[in-house]
């Protein structure tokens, strides 16, 4: 009934103001003064309402999973930090193992934590995700610094050494920084791990991992992970605009 009876209102208002408009020509000076007054403080308030709704709808849509993705994907997936809001946006001086959502974690060995993580909004026209995170590192005593990324188990429904495994992202960062990016399988006893290193100098960049060059044993497959390794990454601050994963067969010959 609300929205009905707000409908009703603007409908009303409308109807006035194109009256106004018709008389205008044949109005009193006094009127037009009024009705002028009136017109620019409304006018004030919907340019603002315009500004707002146009600044919001060019942002990526929250929830959003879509991309580019490579011929014949028979899975994908963008993880939820790249997703939707966090419950929790940023942590300062954080700890190792600090959780960010359910998929991603902080790994590190610092002494004392000089680390600083926080969840962003993506608002550049070519951001395909609605949010990213930034990574500033000061004094760093440590000697490893990963992100952890648990593929959920739809990613090991029915892999096979047959597939390709892509992971995509855009990375920035203030500092040129290496970031070797190790796809783990656990099977059985055993975990399989593979290791590509991002390119350098670029900002969308991405690595696949070729099964057929591994010894994963396809019939005791329990879980995948992904790390995201940060070599020498004091004094720098890294955001990461993106991460996605895709699965696919290999080409048959």
């Amino acid at each position: 009934m609300g929205r009905f009876l707000e409908q009703v209102l603007n409908a009303s208002t409308f109807r006035r103001w194109q009256a106004a408009v018709r008389k205008a020509p044949d109005a009193g000076l006094a009127r037009l003064r009024q009705q002028r007054n009136e017109a620019r403080k409304l006018r004030a308030r919907l340019d603002q309402l315009i500004h707002i709704a146009d600044g919001q709808l060019a942002l990526p849509r929250i929830g959003s999973s879509y991309f580019a993705r490579p011929h014949g994907t028979d899975w994908s997936w963008r993880p939820e930090l790249w997703r939707g809001p966090l419950p929790l946006a940023g942590v300062s001086s954080a700890p190792s193992k600090t959780p960010l959502g359910h998929e991603v974690k902080l790994f590190h060995d610092c002494t004392i934590s000089e680390l600083t993580l926080r969840q962003l909004r993506n608002t550049r026209e070519e951001d395909l995700a609605p949010f990213g995170l930034r990574m500033d590192v000061f004094k760093f005593d440590g000697s490893f610094l990963s992100l952890v990324i648990d593929l959920p188990a739809e990613a090991t429904i029915g892999l096979t050494r047959q597939h390709l495994v892509r992971l995509d992202c855009i990375v920035e960062s203030e500092q040129p920084v290496e970031i070797f990016a190790r796809l783990n399988i656990k099977h059985g006893p055993n975990t399989e791990q593979l290791v590509r290193e991002l390119p350098h100098g670029e900002t969308a960049v991405s690595v696949e991992y070729d099964l057929a060059y591994s010894r994963l044993n396809e019939k005791r497959i329990e879980k995948a992970w992904v790390d995201l390794i940060f070599e020498a990454p004091d004094m720098n601050q890294v955001v990461l605009r993106d991460v996605t994963f895709a699965r696919f067969r290999r080409a048959n010959l």
